[in-house]
């Protein structure tokens, strides 16, 4: 019987996606691979300085402006080609790798991602697993197929004395918790 684990989404059965792997006996992390080639752009060359020098300088800023900021600091989704699957009672924790912020200058905007048990399989887009990042270095990263990206972690999560079972069901996938 199946408990947790990583399979590699239907749209990716026949290009190459490895499943993921920890490096050593000891590591928490699966590691995460790009399943495709992806370059992350800086966020400096995103007209996000002169954005910013408006600001300081007191200009005022217009919808146009507010869109460019909004578009120059929104993360990249790097796809893994691939879902994961739970017990109801666990969660799996995507993280940064240690390497990511101090050798590549990319980070994951929200701290770490959460991929909850019903996400897999969704109707939406079957639970893919994708690591969204910002690059605040100043040149633009271009990640490779098969380049490790983050680690995901699987984890038990704990309930409170007053959770009350909800009747609700995913709907959607990436992003979303759907209130009926």
């Amino acid at each position: 019987m199946k408990t947790r684990g990583f399979e590699v989404l239907s749209s990716y059965q026949d290009q190459d996606i490895k499943l993921p792997q920890r490096q050593t006996h000891a590591s928490a992390g699966y590691d995460l691979a790009a399943a495709a080639d992806v370059t992350v752009p800086s966020i400096w060359q995103l007209n996000l300085v002169r954005l910013f020098r408006m600001i300081r300088n007191g200009h005022q800023l217009y919808e146009p402006d507010y869109r460019k900021a909004n578009q120059a600091v929104k993360p990249t989704l790097i796809p893994t080609g691939l879902k994961a699957y739970m017990p109801d009672d666990e969660v799996l924790i995507i993280a940064n790798r240690s390497s990511n912020t101090f050798r590549r200058h990319f980070t994951l905007p929200n701290g770490i991602g959460v991929v909850d048990a019903d996400y897999y399989n969704n109707a939406s887009n079957e639970g893919s697993v994708g690591v969204q990042v910002i690059n605040y270095g100043v040149c633009p990263l271009h990640i490779k197929k098969g380049e490790r990206i983050a680690q995901g972690i699987f984890m038990k999560y704990l309930r409170t004395d007053q959770d009350e079972p909800v009747d609700r069901e995913r709907l959607s996938g990436f992003g979303s918790t759907n209130k009926a």
